[in-house]
């Protein structure tokens, strides 16, 4: 029985079959399954990086827009292709293995915007690759999407009884 958080249209997580500690989590943003790859989360370290992902967000530690004015279209781009420093501090849900087809950043517009792109060229639909899309979400819903999420992963990796 695969369990959803958030809404795929903005920004989802989906928790399907488990397998010892590996966890099938799929991930939505704008419409778009990031995880194409590798759906198959460890659940140490993922949980731990979705809890820090929300931390930050709830704590406001995301970087205002870089280039105010400009489409977040156009901010991916010059981020992306920022071979310095600066762009790091824009980078979002470093999730491991699970999204790593996905370049991805994030930024606080009233909104937390996370735009990103497809790199690989596996992605199972090739007209997304390496076209940038764009995710808008109150910074309130994804923490509350996240920590929902990570909440039933900690209860089933630990043997609990999850939440009905």
């Amino acid at each position: 029985m695969t369990r959803r958080f958030g809404d795929r249209a903005t920004f989802a997580v989906e928790i399907g079959d488990a397998e010892h500690q590996l966890r099938a989590v799929d991930l939505w943003a704008a419409g778009k399954r990031l995880t194409t790859a590798d759906n198959w989360a460890f659940l140490p370290s993922f949980i731990r990086a979705m809890r820090s992902s929300a931390l930050q967000v709830r704590r406001h530690e995301v970087q205002p827009c870089p280039f105010p004015g400009h489409a977040p279209e156009e901010v991916f781009r010059v981020l992306h292709a920022d071979e310095t420093q600066f762009r790091e501090q824009f980078w979002f849900m470093q999730w491991g293995e699970t999204v790593d087809n996905v370049s991805k950043y994030a930024y606080l517009d009233e909104d937390l915007v996370i735009v990103f792109a497809f790199w690989r060229a596996d992605h199972p639909t090739p007209e997304d690759l390496g076209r940038v899309s764009v995710a808008r979400i109150p910074p309130e819903e994804f923490v509350a999407t996240v920590e929902e999420a990570a909440d039933l992963l900690n209860v089933e990796f630990a043997g609990g009884e999850p939440p009905r």
